[in-house]
């Protein structure tokens, strides 16, 4: 893996901190820790936009948020595990691997 697919992750990463926080945050210090997630989160999606298929990139840091804030929601939160929801958070990360396996490492130009 190299460093653009790892600002990607790390970016789903912040992502998924907002959006916990966007639900949870209370005090001025949370809200502030939420735009601090928010920037990062989206800088290192844009920087790897520069490297990788745009929509690629979209595709993966939206799939690895979605996973990481249903299964935040279930480990820190305690919220119902529902077996159908793993099932197609499993096919949502089959879809993630397969498009990042199928990525072109190389920024085409369009004419």
């Amino acid at each position: 893996m190299n460093k653009t697919w790892l600002s990607v992750i790390i970016a789903a990463f912040f992502e998924v901190g907002w959006v916990i926080g966007l639900k949870h945050a209370d005090g001025a210090l949370e809200w502030g820790g939420t735009l601090i997630a928010i920037i990062i989160s989206f800088y290192l999606m844009i920087m790897a936009g520069r490297d990788i298929a745009v929509g690629t990139v979209y595709a993966v840091f939206v799939g690895l948020g979605t996973t990481g804030t249903v299964l935040a929601e279930i480990i820190l939160f305690g919220a119902p595990v529902n077996p159908a929801k793993l099932a197609l958070i499993v096919l949502l990360l089959s879809g993630v691997i397969s498009l990042k396996m199928l990525s072109n490492q190389k920024k085409k130009e369009v004419l």
